[in-house]
């Protein structure tokens, strides 16, 4: 049973929440958590190598929803299944984000579940990068994530913190609250900008 929204900012809101491969994963729990008393309905996707830092289990247990992982499975409730969750979501957050991950969509590649949904997708999309510093410092990186922004994907930037490889730089995954904010955030400027079509 989908828990109820203390604070209702994202009430009725459904978000596809894609998990990569990143230590910053044991985070997640959290942030799904706190979507959720905010009442949002999180439906979790997880990719290969997400499955290396958080398991399906544990998610299902936190989110009260399935969790995907498969784009060819055959247990699931529609006939296609990265088409059907990306017009599902409202929003889809990637969190975190690796930059392997990020390099696949910002090369428009679509080779498991969650890229497949990406490039589906017609939604508005927010990443929350989580990597080593000199990662995400490196030329690459920033070129692929300023290919994405041109193109209207939103970014909640990393922070300064302790990162797996023992210093502290920038890298480390926002705080949940602050993933929360900015999926709040994107929600008040997309219905402001229906709102100047009309």
């Amino acid at each position: 049973m989908k828990a109820v929204g203390a604070k209702g900012r994202l009430k009725r809101k459904t978000l596809l929440l894609i998990i990569t491969g990143s230590i910053a994963a044991y985070k997640i729990a959290d942030l799904i958590q706190e979507l959720r008393e905010e009442g949002a309905r999180v439906i979790p996707v997880l990719t290969d190598a997400g499955k290396k830092f958080v398991t399906p289990l544990t998610l299902r247990a936190v989110s009260g929803e399935p969790v995907y992982d498969d784009l060819f499975t055959t247990h699931a409730p529609y006939d296609v299944i990265h088409t059907a969750l990306a017009e599902e979501a409202d929003l889809i957050l990637v969190a975190p984000a690796s930059a392997n991950f990020i390099a696949r969509v910002a090369g428009g590649l679509a080779g498991d579940l969650a890229s497949s949904i990406l490039l589906a997708a017609e939604r508005p999309v927010l990443f929350a990068p989580a990597m080593n510093d000199q990662m995400f410092r490196n030329p690459l990186t920033q070129e692929n994530i300023q290919k994405l922004k041109r193109i209207g994907y939103r970014f909640v930037d990393p922070i300064q913190g302790y990162l797996i490889c023992g210093r502290e730089a920038l890298g480390h995954i926002a705080e949940p609250h602050t993933i929360t904010n900015s999926v709040v955030a994107s929600f008040e400027t997309s219905g402001r900008r229906a709102a100047r079509k009309k």
